[in-house]
């Protein structure tokens, strides 16, 4: 009877556990519909916690066409021109991709943290396969 019982805690761990794990399988990648002068806004904001920059200036049509937003970091200098970090040779921009998470719009930064924001503001559909 014990044994039995043990199974199927174990049975339940494992399957809690599959769930887990495919959550973030149901996200499906996606492109803005729709975009209004608030989901602009609120598309920038994200990027610019992602980054902590200041202000950043996206296309209008950013993320309407494809799922990829790849982001050139412009290097900070000093009054006099010269780069605030030294040389800056080969950087690769940042990169964030928009998903559709069940009925939510979520931008994902593919930095080491994988950090998600959901885009409240704004529309999205699953983007068109290539």
């Amino acid at each position: 009877m014990k044994a039995a019982v043990s199974r199927m805690i174990i049975a339940a761990g494992v399957i809690l556990l599959a769930g887990c794990a495919t959550s973030s399988s149901r996200d499906v990648p996606a492109v803005i519909v729709n975009p209004t002068p608030q989901s602009r806004a609120e598309l920038s904001l994200a990027v610019q916690r992602a980054l902590h920059s200041g202000p950043v200036l996206l296309a209008d049509d950013a993320l309407t066409q494809s799922s990829l937003l790849p982001i050139d970091r412009i290097p900070r200098r000093d009054s006099h021109g010269r780069l605030l970090n030294g040389l800056e040779i080969g950087r690769k921009p940042e990169v964030f991709r928009l998903v559709k998470s069940g009925s939510s719009c979520v931008l994902i930064h593919d930095d080491v943290d994988q950090l998600r924001q959901p885009l409240t503001a704004t529309r999205c559909q699953p983007a068109p396969r290539s």
